[in-house]
């Protein structure tokens, strides 16, 4: 559909069923500044029901009396356009409390009740999605709870029932998979909706129909024409007052084991034999588990991490992570790694994917860079050109979602020079719209009962697996490396790739 200036915009979609949305610790900072504007975006769209209903369960009571207009103001802050008060009185309308401790059983009584009260109010009918979005220690006391209280029984319900679970998931292998075997005591695999807010990008999603609706792309994205392939998410902010949860996390399992994975899953999967989700979700699993088990001796070569210390971002000086609040004296956590991985199978045998992270690094930006073989340069050799670039694909993830392709193009003039000119491709510019944030498609298909973006119980296992032995090693070897803060990183992470007479991309 093209409007009078022949941009396009999307075509409506069909409103999700009736429901009601529990969102435990609504009262938290993911709900004010990602969830409420998600829904609000979602009306806008035409793509939430008007039977709908938001039931918010916090613990402290006095927080809950102007909870509903306390998050439609901190919505305001994160939309394009403010409410208008139609639509705030149309929320205000819709938003309830409930008050209580997620491991007492009266909680869930309540919660009960008022869905009662919803169907008969505003029509919302029998289906529920829960959505934790708490500290993880609570994802399982709050399954059991719903559990035993028969919230997640779909048959006694007459409706549907899903459980969204926030990141992180799990700290490590052994947890993860308690934490799969509690979740999947109280209910089924097809109901639970493990979220990552990277799946729900424009530029996300669009890797896979990039591929394989391209047929230009997809004969040559193999280890016959690709050399190799970097992955970076970057962030040039700290980690804020999030000190207590950081310092216990740390990079490899902040990002690596979750967003970078899928970045690298969703790049080296195979064509799937449908867009059905379990079709999907198969072809990136397997992408995970034909990554190279990394042994001790590939730790110390192919794994760098790092701590930022003091420097500069944006021309302000910024303290370094031991001096963050909340840091632990002498914390060995690491706020950057870049680790060299390989994916043996027949499509990417041989092919090296380089991904990397960390905090207060040069710039936030977020992208997959597909690096392909050089030409041979024989024809060349006697002419003014020195040498031949590589053709780069970039596939830019955040903060302007597009997608650019590096080639060599003859520089004007009489002598024969080349330059490497970019064909880009944005979002904003072709479509006349700002993608969304991410929770908005993915709130919308958990509503609608798509887990095509969702992660599945075996991929949250089989990716902790692959970074354990990295976990495990680290106690043993040297304290992480520093750089400074507004950087790129450590040296040792640039060694990493010059070392195969490669280098990363300054984005």
């Amino acid at each position: 559909m093209s409007t009078a200036n022949g941009s396009l915009r999307p075509l409506p979609i069909a409103p999700a069923d009736p429901a009601v949305f529990v969102g435990f610790g609504a009262s938290g900072d993911l709900t004010r500044r990602k969830l409420v504007p998600a829904l609000v975006n979602l009306r806008r769209t035409g793509a939430l029901p008007a039977a709908f209903a938001f039931i918010a369960v916090i613990r402290q009571a006095d927080v809950g009396k102007s909870l509903a207009d306390d998050v439609l103001k901190a919505a305001d802050e994160h939309l394009d356009s403010p409410l208008t008060q139609e639509e705030r009185d149309w929320f205000l309308g819709r938003i309830g409390v409930v008050v209580g401790d997620v491991e007492q059983p009266i909680l869930y009584a309540d919660i009960a009740a008022r869905l009662t009260e919803l169907q008969a109010s505003h029509g919302t009918g029998t289906n529920a999605l829960f959505y934790l979005a708490t500290p993880p220690q609570l994802f399982a006391p709050i399954a059991a709870g719903l559990g035993k209280a028969g919230l997640l029984d779909e048959a006694a319900a007459h409706g549907w029932r899903r459980v969204v679970v926030e990141k992180p998931f799990g700290h490590d292998l052994e947890s993860a998979i308690a934490l799969n075997r509690a979740l999947s005591g109280v209910m089924e695999e097809r109901q639970i909706y493990r979220i990552d807010h990277y799946l729900g990008k424009e530029t996300v999603q669009n890797l896979m129909i990039f591929r394989f609706a391209n047929s230009i792309f997809e004969p040559i994205w193999n280890r016959r024409y690709v050399d190799h392939v970097q992955i970076t998410v970057a962030e040039s902010d700290g980690i804020g007052t999030r000190g207590g949860y950081y310092d216990e996390a740390g990079a490899l399992r902040d990002m690596v084991q979750n967003h970078l994975f899928m970045l690298l899953a969703l790049t080296a999967m195979e064509p799937p034999i449908s867009f059905d989700a379990d079709a999907v979700r198969d072809e990136r699993l397997k992408v995970l588990q034909a990554i190279t088990p990394f042994t001790r001796a590939m730790v110390e070569r192919d794994v760098v991490r790092a701590q930022y210390a003091a420097g500069r971002i944006k021309d302000a000086d910024v303290r370094g992570y031991l001096e963050e609040d909340k840091v632990a004296p002498g914390s060995s956590t690491e706020t950057f790694v870049a680790l060299r991985l390989q994916v043996e199978n027949w499509r990417w045998a041989g092919v090296p994917f380089y991904l990397r992270t960390g905090k207060r690094l040069a710039k936030r930006v977020s992208e997959i860079a597909v690096h392909f073989r050089q030409p041979p340069f024989m024809m060349f050799r006697d002419t003014a050109v020195r040498s031949l670039n590589c053709n780069v694909l970039v596939i830019r993830v955040q903060p302007e979602e597009g997608i650019t392709l590096e080639v060599d193009a003859k520089v004007p003039g009489q002598a024969l020079d080349l330059k490497t000119v970019a064909m880009d491709f944005k979002y904003d510019e072709v479509f006349a719209q700002t993608p969304s944030t991410g929770y908005e498609t993915l709130l919308y298909d958990a509503l609608t009962g798509d887990q095509t973006l969702f992660h599945r119980a075996d991929s949250t296992e089989v990716s902790w697996r692959a970074v354990m032995p990295i976990l495990e090693a680290w106690p043993s070897q040297s304290r992480p490396v520093c750089y400074a803060a507004g950087s790129w990183g450590p040296e040792e992470a640039h060694e990493l790739l010059e070392r195969d007479g490669r280098a990363w991309r300054r984005p």
